[in-house]
């Protein structure tokens, strides 16, 4: 990382370049032997009364006091993806919208408010893609008092890490008192590949609508519930795939959502006692090939940033990361 001028060390960021992706330099706290500096990558969201607020693309915001910068300069947007499709957050964040959908929502604005009677966050959450129309504290106390209205915690969903995501916003709740709980990547890749890898797909099982068999191996559906069909059943062209298994329970099944260019993967999961053994992979092989023959031909999933296993599984597919999501929710 480059700080120099003529050998020297610059700040070359003002208060005015808020909002921009930045990198700075600063004297170490840590107190640890040969660390005589600190450097932070990401969106600088403020620049109040001496102190800096910088979001990195994890969404976690970093503090940083004026006097203690040594450097700083403005540096230009990710380098684009070198593998995988082109996309913007403009154009994926709808598409993720509409393979996920609610059991009602109303607009605030350019936010959606969406509730599903609690099954998952992605569904009873807020999506703000823009403006909501109200100053923010107000917009977010019409949101605490729209959910609170359902019985239901108050969650916003932002997004971070790719040209036009939400650092900013994310700055906003933590200062407002909100409290970051979960954390995931939106991960995307060619599918055609996909549908060609070297699976046995000749025991998967595709169908238009869920079962109980599928629900039953379903890891977030303990009590099943019309709301929770809703939402699994929602989308542009949904397919459910599953394998037999020696009991009632599939061996393994996954979710898929095609629209237009975009094959969605979700809800992939396997019985604990047959994992390693290739049935994620033929889940999405089988879900890949119905989607190329549909028009698809770009992927993405969801994964939680603690899941190794899964995030594993999906490097070796091809899939790279596009951004990160995060879910704030009030107290």
């Amino acid at each position: 990382m480059e700080f120099t001028t003529g050998g020297r060390l610059e700040v070359r960021i003002t208060a005015a370049d808020t909002g921009k992706r930045v990198s700075v330099r600063r004297l170490s706290s840590t107190g640890t032997p040969g660390s005589l500096f600190t450097d932070t990558v990401g969106v600088l969201t403020s620049w109040d009364h001496g102190v800096l607020s910088i979001t990195r693309k994890s969404g976690e915001t970093v503090r940083i006091e004026e006097s203690t910068l040594v450097a700083g300069k403005v540096v230009p947007a990710a380098p684009a993806r070198r593998r995988g499709p082109a996309a913007s957050f403009e154009e994926l964040a709808p598409v993720l919208a509409r393979a996920w959908q609610p059991v009602e929502s109303e607009r605030l604005g350019e936010w959606t408010l969406r509730a599903a009677a609690g099954f998952t966050r992605r569904a009873n959450s807020v999506l703000p893609l823009g403006d909501p129309g109200l100053p923010l504290p107000d917009a977010l106390a019409r949101v605490r008092d729209w959910y609170a209205a359902r019985g239901l915690p108050a969650y916003i969903q932002t997004a971070t890490g790719a040209a036009g995501t939400q650092e900013r916003l994310c700055a906003d709740l933590e200062e407002a008192g909100w409290e970051r709980e979960v954390s995931a990547e939106v991960r995307i890749a060619a599918l055609a590949p996909i549908g060609d890898l070297d699976a046995d797909v000749s025991r998967v099982r595709l169908e238009r609508t869920v079962d109980e068999a599928w629900l039953s191996r379903y890891q977030r559906s303990a009590t099943p519930g019309e709301h929770i069909l809703k939402v699994l059943n929602s989308g542009p062209s949904v397919w459910f795939a599953s394998v037999p298994g020696d009991g009632a329970a599939p061996a393994a099944i996954g979710r898929c959502v095609v629209d237009g260019r975009w094959a969605g993967f979700m809800a992939v999961e396997v019985d604990p006692a047959l994992r390693r053994q290739g049935f994620a992979t033929a889940v999405m092989t089988a879900l890949a090939r119905r989607a190329l023959d549909e028009g698809a031909s770009a992927a993405w999933l969801q994964v939680e940033a603690d899941n190794d296993g899964a995030r594993a599984l999906y490097e070796g597919q091809g899939f790279a990361t596009h951004h990160s999501y995060h879910h704030f929710r009030s107290h």
